[in-house]
């Protein structure tokens, strides 16, 4: 059947659909950037095998189909309408959800306008009620659970929890931050982490956002910080993980897939968080407003926050925190040095879980090691050569998280009890304790490796993500220079940050 266009509907329907994928998929950058052809839609592209990888595109060599949108072995209870379903029939829960979300807001918002002084808060309804508006009233304490406040907000943890601190530091009024553009933004981004991961999904997100937040009221930040750092500290943890595909560097880098090639296997999935974080800030016009060289810089510090979270450079940057500390040469009043530290910071928010108490921690390794070892049984499945710690049949949850603690996360958070030697330091090197101790305890009764056995010469904790091409942090995300801001009134290489594994939600 055809229109007066004369082509077919059906034509016209998969016309619209592409249209839509290159506007959701693409992110526009000067022709010269490596990135002009970046594609955010990770979920629409096959990951190819190495053997008959065409790099031209000119081959018709066969494909190694995985499709990173069904990864997980879940069945999703959601449906989306197809042909012959009425507009009435299934519809996505999570898209219902964000279309509520935004009616609801878009109605309240028209009370707002020209008052001011009422809460903007009040847009997140009955998000916002109850028992969750009590939790976040202690969203600063570190015994925080972020599941409960999950239950609580109905799944939008990221979005009610990242509004309301932006919110309580003033920033949407100092940055003139339009409230539309800002709750479509946090939408967009919470959406786009896969709530099929066990780990990497919003949830995590909003964890490792509440304790950036934590990080921040540390004293020597506190009185240090400009809002711009806080700003871009804050989304920066709102958005360190985006679209995270549900596999780790090494399987992309092995399947040759096409984010491995674009970013020349460096940093792969940390520039492609960063990328489409950059995507969504454009897409809702969040910083339209400022001047684009401002516009620029606040891009680039978001990505060189986002890249330091890349574990594969661990000891690059502890080394270098390390240097400052024992030559007592931090001075917070340069930027350079305050941007270091929010790199810092960051990096102990992302790998924080060890330091929570042990009920909130023990589900942190639970949801971890179910991701780590579903990438196992993916490779098994492709027949690909399986990745170190990947094997639930050689490796168990215990000696995992007691190596991890031991060679990883000790280390980094002594080091910050050095720069921050604070009660809240203390606290998170105490249940790091314990909970190792913890761990240790049941290696013990599984009569599994020793955490002597899993010390730093072992190749588990060396070939996580090793890059296969070494390159160093993109030039254009380096940069720490302060934003002048016209509307603002103050201006060992185990990827443990790839253990979290996860699937593509559509």
């Amino acid at each position: 059947m055809s229109d007066r266009t004369g082509q077919p509907r059906h034509q016209q329907q998969m016309s619209a659909k592409a249209l839509c994928e290159c506007r959701r998929g693409a992110i526009s950058y000067d022709s010269s950037d490596q990135t002009a052809l970046y594609i955010r839609m990770l979920g629409d592209v096959r990951v190819r095998s190495r053997v008959g990888f065409d790099p031209e595109g000119k081959g018709s060599y066969s494909y190694l189909c995985i499709d990173f949108r069904t990864l997980h072995s879940y069945s999703d209870s959601t449906l989306i309408p197809g042909p012959g379903f009425s507009s009435a029939g299934p519809v996505s829960g999570r898209r219902l959800r964000r279309l509520l979300s935004f009616q609801r807001y878009l109605h309240s918002s028209r009370l707002l306008w020209g008052t001011p002084h009422l809460n903007p808060l009040h847009i997140l309804d009955e998000d916002y009620t109850g028992q969750a508006k009590c939790m976040l009233e202690r969203v600063a304490t570190w015994n925080f659970d972020i599941f409960l406040y999950d239950r609580l907000t109905n799944g939008n943890s990221l979005v009610t929890l990242t509004f309301h601190l932006l919110n309580q530091y003033g920033l949407l009024e100092l940055f003139q931050l339009d409230m539309v553009k800002l709750w479509r933004f946090l939408v967009m981004v919470q959406e786009d982490y896969h709530s099929l991961n066990p780990y990497h999904n919003a949830v995590h997100a909003a964890d490792v956002t509440q304790a950036m937040y934590c990080y921040l009221r540390e004293p020597k930040l506190a009185k240090s910080l400009t809002s711009c750092d806080i700003l871009l500290g804050l989304l920066a943890a709102a958005t360190h993980d985006l679209d995270h595909p549900g596999v780790n560097q090494p399987f992309l880098i092995k399947t040759n897939h096409y984010l491995a090639k674009l970013y020349r296997n460096s940093s792969v999935l940390e520039n492609h968080h960063w990328r489409s974080a950059v995507g969504l800030l454009r897409e809702t016009g969040l910083f339209s407003h400022l001047p684009a060289e401002d516009g620029l810089k606040m891009e680039h510090q978001l990505g060189s926050l986002i890249l330091a979270t890349d574990i594969s450079r661990q000891n690059e940057y502890l080394g270098k925190f390390r240097t400052h500390l024992d030559q007592d040469d931090l001075y917070l009043s340069n930027a350079s040095h305050r941007h270091f530290i929010l790199q810092m910071a960051l990096k102990c928010a992302d790998i924080c879980n060890p330091c929570r108490p042990w009920e909130l921690s023990k589900q942190w390794s639970e949801k971890v090691t179910e991701e780590f070892f579903h990438q196992g049984d993916i490779e098994k499945k492709h027949r690909l050569e399986v990745s170190p710690l990947c094997d639930s049949q050689s490796n168990s949850m215990a000696n995992i998280q007691i190596g991890f603690m031991t060679y990883v996360v000790e280390p980094l958070f002594a080091e910050w009890g050095r720069f921050s030697d604070t009660h809240l330091s203390q606290t998170m090197l105490g249940h790091l304790g314990l909970n190792k101790a913890s761990w240790g305890g049941l290696v013990q009764q599984e009569g599994s490796s020793s955490p002597e056995e899993l010390g730093p010469s072992s190749p588990a904790f060396f070939t996580m993500s090793t890059p296969a091409v070494t390159e160093s942090e993109p030039e254009s995300a380096s940069a720490a220079e302060p934003i002048a801001v016209t509307t603002a009134t103050a201006t060992g290489e185990t990827n443990y940050k790839e253990i979290p594994q996860g699937s593509k939600e559509s």
